[in-house]
């Protein structure tokens, strides 16, 4: 199956490299990047190292920056599109696992979970507050969802194509919450979904939402929840939750 890793990327010129080489090389068959407009040259950095590179003229946000990577893999003809965020923050030797397990049909889409025990979490260098905001909110989008995930919030993610496919990703958030509005959609169409235990660290190189922008994305990740939660009534059906147009 084609395999086709994106890279949705913002001032990341310190990491990338890092990033990259760290990618098992018999894990794709491509590796796409989308520079959301950055200041620091990870666009030319992209380039440098060979990369498919596409460059937004202005910053339009981190959903807005998944919907070119995901369009621009879909158009690629990918069966497999693995989303890693270029901070170096997760391991990406796990990544032929989850797309195998995509690959023999158990799940249809498979995230990286980087809070396997909390003292790993915080150990690996996960600030307090992230923990328990994380924790917070995974447990209310499980409890809401039905799900059983380790963490909702992972840069690290593999979708099938039809999965991707099915979902009306294009009409999300061009912010930070794109993410969990993704999910919960998925979780409202039945689709399989999976997590896999990987070592994640906080470098001081790699970029972070401030604490106020953390605290926006809480909100309107509870938003999205309390969205789900109308729709899975019957009562109410949103854009979102309509038939997906494929």
């Amino acid at each position: 199956m084609k395999r086709i890793i994106v890279l949705p990327a913002y001032n990341a010129v310190k990491t990338l490299e890092k990033t990259v080489i760290s990618i098992p090389k018999d894990s794709f068959d491509r590796v796409i990047l989308v520079d959301d407009a950055s200041k620091d040259g990870t666009y030319e950095l992209a380039v440098k190292l060979g990369l498919d590179a596409t460059r937004h003229q202005e910053n339009r946000g981190y959903g807005a920056n998944q919907k070119t990577c995901y369009s621009r893999a879909l158009e690629a003809g990918a069966e497999i599109i693995v989303m890693l965020h270029p901070d170096y923050q997760y391991e990406p030797d796990v990544i032929p696992f989850m797309t195998g397990i995509i690959e023999k049909d158990i799940c249809d889409i498979m995230l990286g979970n980087r809070i396997r025990t909390r003292a790993e979490a915080l150990k690996g260098g996960m600030p307090v507050y992230k923990y328990l905001s994380n924790r917070f909110l995974t447990m209310a989008e499980n409890l809401a969802a039905g799900q059983n995930l380790g963490e909702w919030h992972s840069g690290l993610r593999a979708y099938s194509r039809r999965a991707l496919e099915s979902l009306n990703w294009r009409d999300n958030s061009d912010d930070f919450v794109f993410d969990a509005q993704l999910l919960l959609e998925a979780a409202f169409r039945g689709l399989r979904i999976g997590d896999i235990p990987v070592p994640a660290k906080y470098l001081d190189d790699a970029s972070s939402i401030s604490f106020s922008r953390s605290v926006k994305y809480g909100l309107s990740t509870l938003l999205a929840v309390a969205e789900y939660g109308v729709n899975k009534t019957g009562l109410v059906r949103t854009r979102r939750y309509r038939k997906a147009k494929g």
